[in-house]
């Protein structure tokens, strides 16, 4: 055998690289299998432009296994971030640009098969963000799940078997007195949020998008951003309204009153969406305000409970509220009782005294 050119001692026997520069000034590159023919002729087999693509198709011909794949972890977050993130839902995108932000800095010039599981147990006890540092590593392990469908490498997922870090879910109830404290230093914009988020426990982004669209008779249409999952929420029952369906009809009373002409149910007086941003805002206002007023009435016990409040506990105090714990799994649209149950249920289960 000849042999290898230079520019080719890089790559598997028998496997060889074209190189051209194009008149756009872009360097062209291609990667060939040369075949040797029962008559003693050669065959160049393309195998691509992509070189651990091209290594997968070479190891098919040669019959043998993947050689070493040398790409960069820094590549393969490139096209994932390229590729992947975007077919997920908002929320998701912005928290894995996040993690992968961080992956970068630790990972991004290491080869793809040259990370270990001690490797991402050291990196995991470096991190002093350790909730955070599960997200990033559970990222990384779909990274390395997808490098592996894309033929980039066969080695185990390194982050197999890698402990993550305790976690604690959060198990704030923000009881009646909490609730009605801020409440009542509410403006009439974010009253209409925490209504609504309560009625139909769920998420904050969920309940900013609510439409009057989304009214369908005697539901209110809900599709969610997290999980797509898609609700009917009854505004009429056997009895009656539901206390949904009353606030249904003073919301769009409301429209009706500021002759608003956009489509959602929870607006500014001014006839403004409310965003995540303006919530925020109005929601830590009523709050340090009902502080205040907890504080000048000498309750500090109700102050610092008041403090521990955020608009996210909405969604689980509600849950908490349900008596049945599947009517309330079905609501915040969960599959699984038991998320429902070791999450969102914040108060202790009803029970008989022994006598």
């Amino acid at each position: 055998m000849r042999p290898k050119q230079p520019a080719n001692r890089d790559l598997p026997p028998r496997m060889i690289r074209r190189v051209r520069k194009l008149k756009s000034g872009k360097v062209w590159v291609a990667y060939y299998y040369n075949q040797t023919l029962p008559d003693g002729g050669q065959k160049e087999i393309p195998l691509g432009r992509d070189l651990d693509e091209a290594k997968a198709e070479w190891a098919r011909l040669e019959r043998t296994t993947l050689p070493k794949s040398s790409k960069l972890l820094g590549d393969v977050f490139d096209r994932y971030e390229r590729e992947i993130i975007p077919t997920k839902a908002p929320r998701t995108q912005r928290d894995n640009l996040l993690c992968l932000k961080k992956l970068r800095q630790s990972f991004a010039q290491a080869p793809i098969e040259s990370v270990t599981p001690q490797a991402i147990a050291q990196y995991r006890d470096r991190r002093t963000a350790k909730v955070r540092a599960n997200r990033e590593i559970a990222l990384l392990s779909h990274i390395y799940n997808i490098a592996r469908e894309w033929g980039i490498t066969t080695m185990e997922n390194p982050c197999k078997g890698v402990r993550k870090n305790k976690e604690t879910p959060r198990d704030f109830y923000a009881r009646d007195e909490v609730w009605n404290a801020v409440y009542a230093q509410a403006c009439i914009e974010l009253r209409d949020a925490m209504d609504l988020a309560y009625l139909t426990a769920q998420r904050p982004s969920d309940v900013l998008i609510a439409r009057a669209p989304d009214i369908d008779g005697d539901f209110l249409r809900v599709s969610q951003g997290k999980t797509s999952k898609k609700l009917r929420i009854r505004l009429i029952n056997a009895t009656g309204k539901t206390d949904l369906g009353i606030l249904i009809d003073r919301l769009l009373q409301q429209r009706k009153d500021r002759h608003i002409v956009g489509p959602y149910l929870v607006t500014t007086p001014d006839g403004r969406r409310l965003t995540t941003s303006m919530l925020r805002i109005r929601f830590d206002e009523a709050r340090e305000a009902a502080a205040r007023t907890a504080l000048e009435n000498l309750d500090e016990t109700l102050a610092a409970a008041v403090r521990q409040f955020q608009f996210r506990d909405i969604r689980p105090k509600a849950a908490s509220e349900i008596d049945d714990l599947g009517r309330a799994s079905k609501l915040l649209g969960h599959t699984d009782k038991r998320i429902t149950e070791t999450v969102y249920r914040r108060v202790g289960e009803v029970v008989d005294p022994t006598r």
